[in-house]
């Protein structure tokens, strides 16, 4: 199939890209390289050293002999130089990754909060109008996020994306329908997952597109089978406060010598998911768009659910770190319940990688490997969620 990765020089695009790539598929990649950017502007970098994306494109066609296209468009922006390469190309698949990825950066100011929604939620609708107007049969399949359901403890397992409501009308009948499950996005980043949902669901209804939309729990792991075939291939691992996953910066903290800072109680529960079950589960939502029925497919793309504590536990207890409990500065429950269907996978084959000892020994060995790409003033997530908690936060600050 023509495969169109919008955000393929990204953590989860990058390696989805090469996946596909290396099962056949014929791979153009759309990225504008913001991310690269926003390491600037954060002071920051990949604690993997990641080359350019010309010369990773060379180093996979050098390694497979398979060639990956590549147009720098800003798809939030650039709408007409969208539609255009949608309609060159004719896609026969659209993976949309191209969004501000990170809730504590969409949280860092006015700024930032305003940027995440400009570029997130025009990028999607730029794709919905131009895959219309383009009159190309491309199946979308976007990556969403856990986060659109919230993280209240609800004692059932959360259901892939709909739930079955029985109303009655005033005249005493009742009626059955499904609706989306009711979100409560945690964060302007999530805010924006949450009305892609509804741009997903006019399109599909009123343009008859195909749109699979992927509900994923923090990614953790680094490196795929692909991105370990040549270092010029390897994949981001960010540590940072604001794009650094919960794990990431567990085992970077713990690689530095550093406290392993749990934020609250650590009774969060959260859903996660290996970066090797990512680009797998793409690749089956991709091969399996013949069984869309009209609706907008969701399905949850996680493997299993965590509570933060256990996590820190685990890593403290594989390189004897400390463990230290900071004010948390998001605005969440101290501590949730979260159990998760995710049906659809893996009726499609996924057999979930669990988060394992030696998987995360491999990943503590990467960190201290790099351990000198650390900058640890930057380890500490300091985005505040609002004026209470930045008062939480400040009134502890010795």
């Amino acid at each position: 199939m023509r495969v169109i990765v919008l955000g393929g020089d990204g953590f989860c695009g990058w390696p989805s890209s090469l996946h596909l790539s290396a099962i056949g598929h014929e791979v153009t990649i759309v990225d504008n390289l913001v991310h690269r950017r926003i390491d600037v502007e954060l002071g920051v970098q990949s604690l993997t050293p990641i080359a350019e994306l010309p010369e990773r494109l060379a180093a996979w066609h050098e390694k497979t002999g398979n060639t990956i296209g590549f147009e720098e468009i800003d798809v939030a922006v650039e709408y007409e130089r969208l539609k255009s390469l949608i309609g060159v190309v004719r896609p026969d698949v659209i993976v949309h990754f191209a969004e501000q990825r990170a809730a504590p950066y969409s949280m860092k100011s006015s700024a930032h909060k305003r940027y995440t929604v400009d570029n997130n939620v025009n990028g999607t609708h730029n794709l919905l109008a131009a895959v219309t107007e383009a009159g190309v049969d491309a199946h979308v399949v976007h990556l969403g996020t856990m986060g659109v359901y919230g993280y209240e403890t609800v004692p059932m397992d959360l259901p892939e994306g709909y739930l079955t409501v029985s109303y009655p009308d005033r005249n005493g009948d009742t009626h059955t329908r499904d609706i989306l499950y009711p979100t409560q996005p945690g964060s302007v980043y999530h805010l924006t997952k949450s009305l892609d949902q509804l741009l997903f669901q006019f399109y599909a209804g009123n343009d008859g597109l195909r749109i699979t939309d992927l509900h994923q729990g923090i990614v953790w792991g680094t490196q795929t089978a692909e991105t370990a075939l040549d270092p010029r291939l390897v994949n981001r691992f960010d540590y940072d406060g604001d794009y650094g996953t919960v794990l990431n910066r567990f085992l970077v903290e713990a690689a530095v010598g550093l406290p392993l800072t749990v934020h609250g109680s650590g009774g969060q529960t959260r859903a996660f998911i290996n970066i090797n079950d990512t680009v797998r589960c793409i690749r089956l939502a991709i091969e399996s768009g013949c069984e869309i029925d009209g609706c907008v497919r969701v399905m949850n793309q996680i493997s299993e659910t965590h509570r933060v504590s256990d996590l820190a536990d685990i890593v403290a207890e594989l390189t004897g770190a400390a463990v230290s409990r900071v004010e948390n500065p998001r605005r969440e429950a101290d501590a949730n319940d979260l159990s998760v269907r995710n049906d659809h996978l893996v009726g499609l084959g996924l057999d979930p990688i669990a988060l394992r000892s030696d998987l995360l020994a491999a990943e503590i060995d990467l960190a201290r490997a790099h351990s000198d790409r650390v900058d640890p003033a930057r380890v500490p997530a300091e985005s505040c969620w609002n004026r209470e908690r930045v008062e939480a936060v400040e009134s502890v600050i010795p």
